[in-house]
C-alpha cells in the first residue's frame, strides 16, 4: 500500500537563511517516522513570481505554466508542512504568495508548521498563517514545532541541533497529520466526486 505524500516546503527564500536548516533536520525526522513518503519543495527553487494569474485561484484555469506546474506539485501532496520564519512578528512573503497561487489543491488537506526565529520561535508567523491555510480550506494541526532562539541552534558547520522537546513535538505532529489524512480521505473523495463539470471551451 503506498503511503501518503507529504510535502516538505521550505517558505524563506532569503539567502543565509535558516529555513533549508531546519528543514533538513525534519526531512531525516519525518522519513524515520516512516508514515509518509516525504518530498522536499523549496521555495528559492521554484522561484515563484509575485501572483500574476488573471482569474482566481478557485477555477483552476491557470495561464501561466509556472502556476501549472506548482499546481501539480501541491496536488500530489496528501499532507504539507511549512518550515517557516518570522518576519517583524509575521509570516514571510513567499511562503503567503505560494498558497494564494492556487486554491481547490489544497483543500480538505492537513498541515503543519516547524517555525523558528528569536524569542517568540516564530509563533506569531504561524498565528497569521492559520488563519491563511483556513480560509483555504486546510485543516492546521494543533501541534507545532516552534524553534526559539533559532541562531543558537545551529552549529558552526550549519547543522540544526535541536533538543528532544522538538523532536518529540515533531513526531507528534507527523502522527497528527497522517491521522487526519485518514479522516480526510472520504471527504476529499466526495468532494472531486461532487466537483462541477467546467464547460467545454
Amino acid at each position: 500500500m503506498l503511503k501518503p505524500n507529504l510535502k516538505l516546503i521550505i517558505g524563506s527564500t532569503r539567502p543565509g537563511r535558516n529555513g533549508a536548516t531546519v528543514a533538513d533536520w525534519f526531512y531525516d525526522l519525518a522519513a524515520k517516522h516512516d508514515k509518509f513518503t516525504v518530498e522536499l519543495v523549496d521555495l528559492a527553487v521554484v522561484n515563484l513570481p509575485l501572483l500574476n494569474e488573471p482569474e482566481n485561484p478557485r477555477h483552476g484555469r491557470y495561464v501561466h505554466e509556472h502556476t501549472k506546474e506548482w499546481s501539480r506539485t501541491i496536488n500530489a501532496g496528501d499532507a504539507y508542512v511549512f518550515v517557516v520564519p518570522e518576519y517583524n512578528h509575521g509570516y514571510n512573503a513567499a511562503t503567503k504568495n505560494a498558497l494564494d497561487y492556487l486554491h481547490n489543491e489544497w483543500r480538505h488537506k492537513p498541515v503543519g508548521f516547524v517555525s523558528y526565529g528569536g524569542i517568540a520561535a516564530g509563533t506569531r508567523s504561524v498565528q497569521g498563517l492559520i488563519q491563511v491555510v483556513t480560509a483555504l480550506g486546510m485543516i492546521p494541526a494543533a501541534t507545532a514545532v516552534n524553534i526559539p532562539l533559532i541562531a543558537r541552534m545551529v552549529t558552526e558547520d550549519k547543522k540544526f541541533a535541536p533538543n528532544r522537546i522538538l523532536e518529540d513535538a515533531g513526531v507528534a505532529m507527523l502522527d497528527e497529520l497522517s491521522r487526519w489524512v485518514t479522516h480526510l480521505e472520504p471527504v476529499r473523495r466526495d468532494a472531486v466526486g461532487s466537483a462541477p463539470r467546467r464547460p467545454r471551451r
